[in-house]
This record gives structure tokens, sequence and C-alpha cells, in this order.
């Protein structure tokens, strides 16, 4: 699982309409500072641990390639990064593991679930990994491979931190995150992370329905 080279636009498992953000929208802008990498070569990954993490580069590329030598020291090839090159494409197990060298864990999302279940105030971010179009230059092709984005609440409203987008797209308030969920979880072979502090995942908080 990896992003698409080349500066597509796709947006998820199913299309959402989202507003750029613009200084004349009825929605305020944040008087936060919202960090958002643009996407390079493969490394959607490394930008969606980025984005979420909203504290400038919290990972570096030599960082992620580190992490996945680790995993698979032995071979050339690892079933951890596809790209040979060093041009990104790293799984789940990759992201997993960066996030445990900052204190974070990452929840699967079982999509028999319902996200109103989700304990918001306890989740730091989430990373989805949603077929996006593959591009050559300007052009679309009739092609899709999978990519991850990052979704984060700054100042108190959410954004939509893709990669290939120009600019990070507001979603809205808890109500308007939860549609924004599962409209993505909907599409075929979507699938969704929960960005969590190690204790929250090991008192299982991130569920509302925990006894």
């Amino acid at each position: 699982m990896g992003s698409a080279p080349g500066p597509g636009k796709g947006l998820g498992c199913v299309p959402w309409r989202v507003r750029k953000l613009k200084a004349s929208a009825h929605v305020p802008l944040s008087t936060h500072t919202i960090y958002h990498e643009k996407q390079r070569r493969e490394l959607c990954a490394l930008h969606a641990l980025n984005n979420v993490f909203q504290d400038g580069a919290a990972f570096s590329r030599e960082a992620l390639q580190d992490i996945f030598q680790r995993l698979s020291p032995n071979t050339m090839v690892t079933p951890h990064k596809k790209s040979m090159l060093g041009n990104g494409n790293y799984d789940v197990n990759v992201i997993m593991a960066a996030l445990q060298t900052r204190g974070y864990e990452a929840v699967w999302w079982d999509k028999r679930r319902d996200v109103s279940t989700i304990s918001l105030p306890n989740v730091m971010g989430f990373i989805l990994n949603v077929p996006s179009n593959l591009c050559w230059g300007p052009l679309r092709l009739p092609l899709k491979r999978q990519h991850w984005i990052g979704v984060r609440e700054v100042g108190g409203v959410f954004y939509n931190l893709d990669s290939k987008l120009s600019s990070p797209q507001h979603i809205g308030a808890e109500d308007e995150l939860r549609k924004f969920l599962r409209h993505q979880l909907r599409g075929k072979n979507c699938e969704l992370l929960l960005v969590v502090p190690e204790e929250v995942e090991a008192q299982q908080t991130w569920r509302t329905d925990v006894s």
C-alpha cells in the first residue's frame, strides 16, 4: 500500500465535496497554523504521518527507511516497502512502527462498527488508506493505487490533509468528521487507522462503549 506518483487529484474511495480554505468563506480560518506537506515521489505515508502530527517534519524519509530496514534486515526487497529506489510506497507496518517511536499506536478500525463509537477527544488523528488515481504528468490514467492521507483537528476544526491537495480542506466539527469517515469507508478498498497515545490503546478508551 502506498501512493501514486505524480500530481494526482484522487481524494479517496468516494468523492467527497469539501471547501478549500478561503478568506472569504463563511467558515472562519483557524487562527492556528496548519502544517500541510505536499506529495513527493511515493512518500504519501511520510506526508500523512507528518500532517497528522502537525509539529513540522516529525518524521524524515531516512527515518522511515531505517524502520523498514529494521523490519526486514536480511532482504533487499522487503514486504514493507515496495520501491527499491527509496522513493517510498511504505505499508501499514512501517506506519505502525513509526508511530510507536513517538509513543503512539495505530488502531485498525473494524468497518463493521459505526464511527459514532469513536471517542474523538482520545484520538490524536486519523490515517486513511484509499484508492487514488494514477497520473503521469498531467495525464490521469485509468488505473488506481492505494494512497495514505491524514486527517487532523486543528483549532477545533477537522481538516483533510491529503498531500495531493493544493491546500488543507475544511471538513468541519465532530458531526461532519463522522459523516466524512462514513462516506470514505463505504468505498471499496478503504481502510482507517486511529492514531492514539499508547495509554489510550492499552485502555481501549478510543471507544465510547468501553465499560
